[in-house]
């Protein structure tokens, strides 16, 4: 489906449902064939809807461009086995044209003779002759090729006339051309991605496993501040007393296990609610309250501050433990940190943190007490939050900053694993990464945008 162009409706609220990842590439699983990308309002007042169209990968899986690939592929094979002919017949031709003029020897002496030969004459006669005889073997296989060629001609004819039909079906450009103008619109797509605004959640995906390593409970994620074109992961595992962070340096790498580098923490982590952002870690220092930022380039801790009365070592744990008293965060805002106090019974404390500084810019007390919520991640600045960490888990409860309000929602997820012990977004991607009872696991989400149109106030 190509994106779709409608007149700008009345100066009116338009409502898009659009699916993450805005702007980036959706993480298919092996079955799934389409990616979808989602739009705003055009710089000339259309409104460009959601439009769905196959993937690069899945446009080698369509069945006409799978059939023009291997037309194409048995084009070359015949060219290469005409190569072959040429060079053999060409080796032959020189051998039957040197044997041609020992041919007419032959002849010539044989018509001046004049009935007899002489013992001498007829030995050297004999032994031109047994030259002569591979020339026989040669015809043979002169004969062969032409028969190769004959056939491969007809090849040749028949192939044409399929690739013209493919032609004529997909239209005037060649595969390599319909290659290149996919991309062109996939680039113009993203682009106007990138114009989406930030909206509510409305649904998770179903779980894509990228990998199972490690113990039960630790943590993974990719910088959320980095290009596009950076793919690193940062694995660590466990969830108190470490101080390892394996670095790989693709995402590729880390599914396959290689090209990783080590940092050695100076201090110990509690929890798993480490999050990267802009080439730091920050991360809760164990058995303290402490916040602590560790910069990778440098492998040093650039800044580290408690955060005021927050509880730790499993004070106010989410529902599964694990010295998970305070989660840090990353979304399209900013960095949060989100952990309860005593003087607020309990309940989930949200913070926004200063990323130089990690001073409390503003909180915000949400009411929902952090023992019963199985983990919590913000997406635009809301706090969603699970009610469990077991099978049966769902979103079930929103916190908006904006507004200091909150509602009851029931958006579930599939939770393969059955045992989460973190639950991170990633703005970058649009997409939660989780650590399921050691499973590193992606989910897609989808957002429901509210977009202004031209006009409005």
């Amino acid at each position: 489906m190509w994106p779709l162009t409608v007149p700008p409706p009345p100066p009116l609220l338009l409502l898009l449902l659009c699916s993450g990842l805005a702007g980036q590439t959706l993480f298919q699983s092996p079955e799934e064939g389409w990616q979808l990308y989602t739009s705003a309002q055009a710089p000339d007042g259309k409104c460009i809807c959601t439009a769905v169209i196959p993937a690069q990968s899945t446009c080698s899986r369509d069945g006409r461009s799978r059939e023009l690939r291997q037309l194409m592929e048995k084009v070359q094979n015949v060219s290469q086995s005409m190569e072959v002919l040429e060079l053999r017949t060409y080796r032959d031709l020189q051998y039957v044209r040197s044997m041609e003029t020992l041919m007419r020897s032959l002849d010539a002496r044989l018509r001046a003779a004049d009935g007899s030969l002489s013992a001498k004459s007829f030995q050297e006669l004999k032994d031109r002759m047994t030259e002569l005889l591979p020339l026989s073997s040669v015809l043979e296989q002169y004969k062969a090729d032409t028969r190769t060629i004959v056939r491969l001609r007809e090849e040749v004819r028949n192939l044409s006339g399929s690739l013209a039909a493919i032609q004529e079906e997909m239209g005037a450009y060649g595969y390599e051309d319909l290659q290149q103008r996919v991309m062109a619109l996939e680039a113009r797509l993203h682009a106007c991605a990138q114009k989406l605004g930030c909206g509510k959640l409305t649904g998770v995906s179903n779980p894509i496993t990228i990998r199972a390593m490690g113990s039960r409970f630790g943590s993974w994620m990719t910088d959320t501040m980095a290009p596009s074109s950076d793919t690193r992961v940062w694995y660590m595992d466990g969830y108190y007393k470490g101080r390892r962070v394996l670095e790989f340096r693709t995402l590729g790498d880390f599914i396959k296990g290689q090209n990783f580098i080590q940092h050695l923490l100076p201090q110990p982590w509690a929890g798993t609610g480490h999050v990267v952002y802009n080439g730091s870690l920050f991360y809760n220092k164990y058995q303290s309250n402490v916040v602590v930022k560790y910069h990778f380039r440098s492998r040093s801790v650039l800044v580290q501050r408690s955060l005021p009365g927050a509880g730790y070592n499993n004070t106010f744990p989410y529902s599964w433990g694990g010295f998970s008293d305070m989660d840090f965060m990353v979304d399209e805002s900013g960095l949060w940190a989100v952990y309860t106090t005593n003087q607020n019974a309990g309940n989930i404390v949200v913070s926004r943190l200063d990323p130089h500084t990690l001073e409390v810019v503003r909180s915000w007390d949400t009411g929902y007490p952090k023992r019963s919520a199985g983990e919590a991640f913000m997406i635009c600045g809301v706090l969603y939050v699970t009610n469990s960490h077991l099978a049966g888990a769902k979103v079930y409860f929103a916190y908006f900053t904006n507004t200091s309000s909150y509602e009851y929602t029931d958006v579930p997820f599939h939770n393969q694993y059955s045992h989460i012990s973190m639950l991170d977004y990633n703005p970058r991607e649009r997409a939660l990464y989780t650590w399921n009872n050691g499973h590193q696991v992606l989910y897609n989400v989808t957002l429901f945008h509210v977009i202004s149109t031209a006009g409005d106030p």
